[in-house]
């Protein structure tokens, strides 16, 4: 039995682009689930202006390097609409997987 894969993503958005991107966000939240995304959580930095989190869990690798992707895609119909609202733009988008340890 594979065990899920804690997602961490984190990027810089643009401060002109605040109020566009936390309403893509609201979007993309939505559509996390289609990739069996769970526990979707997301964070704004307190002490980093313009600074995001996201966790969430998905089931296998595979189901992260999809996400992670088209996360990064410039063709997805929902995932798109926040690349050029990310300082540097998609290459500034990071994302990382971990298995959580017993």
């Amino acid at each position: 039995m594979t065990k899920p894969l804690q997602i961490f993503m984190e990027y810089k958005v643009n401060k002109s682009c605040i109020s566009e991107y936390e309403q893509v966000m609201k979007e993309i939240m939505d559509v996390l689930p289609d990739f069996e995304a769970t526990n979707i959580q997301w964070y704004v930095a307190d002490d980093q202006p313009h600074l995001y989190v996201e966790m969430y869990e998905v089931p296998t690798t595979s189901h992260y390097q999809i996400l992670k992707k088209l996360r990064r895609s410039k063709e997805h119909l929902i995932f798109s609409k926040m690349v050029p609202l990310i300082e540097g733009g998609a290459d500034k988008i990071h994302c990382w997987a971990f298995q959580r340890k017993e």
